[in-house]
């Protein structure tokens, strides 16, 4: 069955985890290229900061404050998403964060509450847009994985795990929908590391300061992805090179590809003390940035708002 989606510059699209990072990146590209965006994130502050910023300039974004964790948190999204906009036609499941540290040094406490986030806010979110994607016709149903929902990372253990979770789910969720004839396309994106907060954002049981390992892509190149799944269905997406050698190479080598895991432990680390225990792992972030540490990391939202979410042209 050949689904048929919209413009961008026609549609209704719902984002969560909107208020820094890839989120934001997507609903700033979306909202520059006429989309209404409704961005969902626990951010409170920076999320309706940044809805009054894009309707200063003339777009149309609805702030609402979620944790996605929580399933009646995401049914409010989808609520208060008619209530204002009447319909949804793409759903951005992009909420997320990690733990740096190894498996047997995490709280089991700490890891079932990335669990919730990463793979229950997927689960939470696909299952309350696909009845209102039906209600619409179709639409396109968006769920951010990783690389490493194919491979794995040390020092990420539960973060790799909940992301190949999140790749179960969504393939067999776009299984049964298709079973369905459900026209509604079904979209994995796998981003290599990219260049957002997310190491500031994760909480640590290392003795230093995480990082992610370079090459690093730009948020702005896996935003352009999102969007262009919104309106060509496709079944995933590998953004960035390292996603696609990567994934291949755990495919094809997998003994290789251990071994050069390996060697990522110490290049995650960074020559620093560690700071926040449990980062945003339990309290919302209100940076509002889209780049990660040396490039931007602007305490005041204004200032976030000046260096890090001008529209990516």
């Amino acid at each position: 069955m050949r689904i048929q989606l919209k413009p961008i510059a026609e549609q209704v699209i719902v984002i969560t985890g909107a208020s820094s990072g890839i989120g934001l990146a997507t609903a700033m590209l979306a909202a520059h290229q006429g989309a209404r965006v409704v961005m969902a994130a626990r951010s409170q502050e920076t999320l309706t900061h940044i809805a009054d910023q894009i309707v200063k300039n003339g777009g149309s974004a609805l702030a609402v404050t979620a944790d996605v964790a929580r399933r009646e948190d995401v049914d409010r999204i989808a609520r208060m998403t008619l209530d204002r906009y009447g319909h949804v036609d793409t759903w951005i499941n992009n909420a997320g964060l990690s733990i740096f540290g190894r498996l047997d040094e995490v709280p089991e406490e700490a890891s079932q509450r990335l669990f919730q986030v990463n793979f229950w806010g997927v689960v939470h979110g696909s299952l309350a847009a696909v009845p209102l994607l039906k209600a619409n016709q179709g639409g396109a149903l968006i769920n951010v994985g990783s690389e490493v929902s194919d491979a794995s990372v040390p020092l990420q253990g539960m973060y790799s795990a909940s992301k190949h979770a999140v790749k179960g789910f969504t393939d067999a969720l776009r299984i049964e929908l298709e079973a369905d004839e459900a026209p509604i396309s079904v979209t994995l994106i796998q981003p290599t590391a990219v260049d957002t907060p997310f190491p500031e954002h994760a909480a640590n049981y290392m003795s230093q300061a995480p990082k992610l390992p370079t090459p690093m892509i730009e948020a702005e190149k896996v935003a352009s992805a999102i969007l262009d799944a919104a309106t060509d269905p496709k079944r995933e997406v590998r953004v960035g090179a390292m996603s696609v050698i990567n994934t291949a190479m755990f495919k094809l080598l997998p003994g290789l590809a251990d071994r050069a895991a390996k060697k990522q432990m110490g290049r995650q680390q960074r020559n620093a003390p560690a700071i926040s225990r449990d980062g945003t792992l339990y309290r919302p972030g209100e940076s509002g940035d889209i780049k990660g540490f040396g490039n931007s990391n602007a305490a005041d939202p204004d200032d976030a708002m000046k260096q890090n979410t001008r529209p990516p042209v």
